[in-house]
């Protein structure tokens, strides 16, 4: 409890803007929920608010991680407040796109119905695009700068990073077959909550890893630098092992999902 509240202290006082909007997003999960409730409206298979409910966590998850790993970086106030505010901006937008859409009862992804809906959707591309620019710039400066943490830390959050910015890349092959489902259309049935199909291959399996992994190495590597009085060496090399272990993993699900294969058959 004492490193949330940490994590809390750091972000809330070194990266307001981004902590207001980690904030913004996690508020947004009530809303979804009740909406899950009294709002009877399915599209593609699920409620219109599940989609928005989703990003709503996922999103408070990534602004926060954003603003707390970025006090490690020996940045400028002046460069540290223009990263932070842009990764803002373009999230919080982006979220309103995806609950607008929601709200609406259409979908917000590949999703060219009409102009203004392709228009959103096109917004959307934009938004993420810019992220991912400064994911290669977390990319770059982690590899070339000293971060104010340790090595094993330092090189864990430095695959973290290639694992978010794969994970982006699959987020592209679904944008460019205008689809997440291999082999039948999007739709169906499908993992509660997480609506994974589970008739045919899901891209959003690995993406969901992909994404994920910027806060899961740093974890595994948080734990083991605290629990194992080890040289930093064997550190490194346990490390290592669990993110091939884990890019491994993601690349199993995808060349699983462009297989056609359900991730989990029902």
């Amino acid at each position: 409890m004492k490193y949330l509240n940490k994590i809390h202290s750091v972000l809330k006082n070194q990266s307001p803007l981004l902590y207001f909007v980690a904030l913004a997003h996690l508020v947004c999960i009530v809303p979804c929920i009740i909406g899950i409730f009294i709002d009877e409206r399915i599209l593609m298979g699920v409620n219109v608010w599940i989609k928005p409910l989703k990003f709503a966590i996922s999103g408070a998850i990534y602004v926060a991680s954003v603003g707390f790993l970025i006090t490690f970086y020996p940045y400028s106030q002046r460069k540290r407040s223009i990263i932070n505010n842009t990764v803002a901006i373009t999230m919080i937008l982006e979220f309103f796109i995806i609950i607008y859409q929601g709200y609406r009862g259409v979908k917000s992804h590949y999703n060219f119905d009409s102009p203004f809906d392709s228009l959103m959707f096109a917004a959307m591309g934009i938004l993420v695009g810019i992220n991912v620019l400064i994911m290669i710039l977390f990319i770059v400066d982690t590899m070339r700068k000293k971060l104010d943490t340790s090595k094993v830390m330092q090189w864990s959050i430095l695959i973290g990073w290639l694992v978010v910015f794969f994970g982006s890349w699959i987020g592209g092959q679904m944008i460019s077959q205008s689809a997440h489902n291999v082999g039948v259309a999007d739709g169906g049935a499908g993992l509660p909550l997480l609506n994974w199909s589970t008739i045919a291959g899901d891209l959003r399996v690995a993406h969901f890893f992909g994404l994920h992994g910027l806060q899961i190495i740093p974890l595994f590597a948080f734990f083991i630098s605290k629990k194992w009085k080890a040289s930093h060496t064997k550190q490194l090399l346990v490390v290592t092992l669990f993110a091939v272990l884990y890019a491994s993993w993601i690349g199993f699900t995808f060349y699983q999902a462009k297989q056609g294969i359900p991730f989990i058959k029902m």
